[in-house]
């Protein structure tokens, strides 16, 4: 029996050796859960980042381009609206004997062709009337309540009384307000 043993604990070893080497060639697989990444893909997933980072900045340039174009013209609009509100200013103060002669039709064309040429370039009217309430955002006040209303203490009504100038935007910004006279 004695025999035995040493022989037993030989035979232990070796299994035990056995299992050693089985787990040291299992170990690499089982640490690295995830895949290695080469030099070559990494520059390649870099360089693909870089192009969509790329694409993404020529698609907000061309965006600030098309802004840009649209407001280009906003000084020269901002010089011509003075010119249209003096025609509508001298075209609103003719007598009626002289509607129909020829030069205040020639006058009438003109300031058409000219809210025309405006239009075509995105500018629009403020649309505001007489009896409009009052709007910050698009009606710039003039002249509002005077001292006896507020002595008196009576509620403001903030309704439009009069229309000064026109108020114009220019494709969907306002670019001036309409001046007015409040109640």
């Amino acid at each position: 029996m004695l025999g035995n043993k040493p022989k037993k604990k030989t035979e232990d070893l070796e299994d035990k050796k056995e299992t050693e080497d089985i787990t040291e060639e299992q170990k690499p697989e089982e640490v690295s859960e995830e895949p290695q990444i080469t030099k070559e893909e990494e520059y390649l997933n870099n360089w693909k980042r870089c192009m969509a980072d790329f694409e993404n900045f020529k698609k907000r340039q061309a965006e600030v381009n098309i802004e840009n174009i649209k407001y280009a013209n906003r000084s020269l609009i901002m010089e011509i609206i003075p010119v249209l509100d003096n025609f509508h200013a001298s075209t609103d103060h003719i007598p009626e004997d002289q509607k129909d002669n020829a030069w205040v039709t020639g006058i009438m064309y003109i300031q058409k062709q000219l809210e025309k040429v405006l239009s075509d370039n995105g500018v629009e009217e403020i649309e505001t009337k007489v009896g409009d309430k009052f709007d910050p955002e698009l009606h710039e006040a003039i002249h509002g309540n005077n001292q006896e209303t507020r002595d008196k203490k009576q509620e403001s009504k903030n309704l439009i009384s009069k229309i000064v100038l026109k108020g114009y935007k220019l494709n969907g910004k306002i670019i001036r307000a309409a001046r007015v006279i409040v109640e």
